[in-house]
């Protein structure tokens, strides 16, 4: 009998179920959130960008940061910031690891959410839901989520490394 990983699986299909369980991840961790303004702040939904962003790379972790936006705005547990307030930092993180190469790009999670993210909240989001939000709230609002957030997507990553998982990132 042949083992699960030795069977030929296209990197496509790993990325894509690896995308599915940390998108599924971000929404069954969203109940844990922090009310900032007309934000909620989810430091786990920024540590999935970390994740996301340094295993399968920008395009992959927005993707998964938009299904999981896309869900928990369905569910209720989530606000339309979300789009702004997630994509932007997995998009950071995955560029910053292409860039580097290292497991501490997780840290630039902060620059896309807490910068981007915030910016186009205060620009499109907040104007298109009628209110009136300024990037000098919104700013501090998604870097109290995000920095400590990414902080546990790096110590995730670590962990993962640890014990022989999330190996390089080419085999997802």
């Amino acid at each position: 009998m042949r083992r699960f990983d030795s069977l030929p699986v296209r990197s496509e299909l790993r990325s894509l179920v690896l995308a599915g369980l940390l998108a599924a991840t971000a929404v069954l961790l969203s109940g844990l959130s922090v009310p900032v303004g007309p934000t909620r702040c989810l430091p786990f939904q920024h540590a999935v960008n970390a994740v996301a962003g340094v295993l399968l790379g920008p395009w992959w972790a927005a993707g998964v940061a938009f299904t999981a936006s896309l869900i928990r705005n369905l569910l209720g547990t989530g606000t339309p910031f979300a789009f702004p307030g997630s994509i932007p930092g997995a998009l950071a993180v995955g560029f910053a690891w292409r860039l580097l190469g290292r497991d501490w790009a997780a840290l630039a999670e902060p620059l896309g959410t807490g910068l981007v993210g915030a910016l186009l909240s205060a620009w499109l989001v907040g104007p298109l839901l009628g209110r009136t939000v300024t990037a000098g709230v919104l700013v501090p609002a998604f870097l109290v989520s995000s920095v400590p957030g990414s902080v546990l997507g790096l110590l995730a990553l670590t962990s993962l490394r640890k014990v022989g998982l999330g190996g390089d990132r080419d085999r997802f």
